[in-house]
């Protein structure tokens, strides 16, 4: 698997350097030079983002059981470091996240259970996105081939996103616990276990109908609120694109990164969308690349930090350090 893994970041960094050179390598250092203050606009929108997207998250925990807020921010931003700078595939960071949390006390299943709902709302709320791109792509360009494209791509990605949901069914619960006994030895009860009493959490989750649509509402928002870097990066650069046909690059950009979630970063992949994308409201390839690689900045600005504030923890974890879990879990009756 890491082999498959380390493959797919040197095809996609292959990818990206022959984008560039094909490109220009000159033209699209000189269009990241032409944004200026735009990278550190960027940097803060992302900052803002991964906040909130913390706080949606913790809307899914039950309220006697609700971490607070700092705790969902900051372990939030250490899943997005390790989804963005680590060969996990996107989703590794994500169980990062779950036990990063066991560390102030909250239960295990209840941690792994929040994660893996607030990944489908984050899958299901960036399909609802990517409809939304595809929606105002036709009304802004008319019937096309590429609306044709991204309309097969979402038929495929819904029925994805159809097996994601059915699997978190008590079902579902049956093939993971099945996998499990080919995997656990003779410790089959305890995989058996630990699963059931993921679902019942998960379960616990999807019934509180109101949690849910909170975290839903406030990741659609983020995503559109992601359109606000593009919208800003490309105006710096001399190319004053509306906030719709940002709406357009974005949104389909997201998910051509998520679509190769294989790729590390989707390195070389978002180059190569962005390049797309961007030509259909007249933007160059350089400009374009430019853009995808200033969007890449807050992955290093906020991620380097991520990563260390990550091995710190587990570094206490391991030699004897203490965290403060009674600053875990309280106020409950707050956001």
């Amino acid at each position: 698997m890491k082999r498959l893994t380390l493959l797919a970041f040197l095809s996609g960094l292959f990818l990206a350097s022959l984008l560039i050179a094909y490109s220009g390598a000159s033209e699209v250092m000189q269009a990241v030079a032409d944004t200026g203050w735009a990278a550190l606009v960027v940097v803060l929108a992302r900052a803002l983002a991964i906040v909130v997207d913390g706080i949606a998250w913790r809307f899914l925990f039950p309220r006697a059981e609700r971490p607070r807020a700092w705790l969902c921010v900051f372990v939030r931003w250490v899943r997005e470091a390790v989804n963005q700078l680590l060969p996990v595939a996107q989703v590794g960071g994500d169980f990062v996240g779950a036990r990063l949390l066991t560390f102030w006390r909250v239960n295990g299943a209840l941690a792994g259970a929040s994660v893996i709902v607030d990944i489908a709302i984050q899958a299901a709320t960036q399909f609802a996105f990517a409809a939304f791109g595809i929606a105002i792509l036709f009304m802004l360009n008319g019937d096309s081939p590429l609306v044709h494209y991204a309309a097969g791509g979402m038929l495929v990605a819904a029925l994805a996103l159809a097996g994601f949901f059915f699997v978190q069914r008590q079902e579902g619960s049956r093939i993971i616990g099945a996998l499990l006994q080919r995997v656990a030895g003779g410790r089959e009860w305890l995989g058996i276990g630990a699963v059931e009493r993921l679902y019942e959490r998960m379960g616990a989750i999807y019934a509180n109908p109101r949690g849910v649509a909170a975290a839903a509402a406030v990741h659609m928002a983020v995503w559109f609120f992601g359109a606000i870097e593009v919208w800003v990066v490309l105006h710096a650069m001399g190319y004053p694109v509306s906030f719709a046909e940002a709406v357009v690059i974005e949104s389909l950009g997201q998910a051509v990164r998520g679509a190769a979630f294989a790729v590390p970063g989707g390195i070389g992949v978002q180059e190569g969308g962005f390049i797309a994308l961007c030509a259909l409201f007249g933007v160059p390839p350089g400009p374009a690349l430019a853009l995808s690689l200033v969007k890449r900045v807050p992955d290093l600005v906020l991620g380097l930090p991520g990563l260390l504030a990550w091995q710190s923890l587990e570094g206490r974890r391991i030699f004897g350090g203490r965290t403060r879990p009674d600053d875990a879990i309280g106020a409950t009756g707050g956001r």
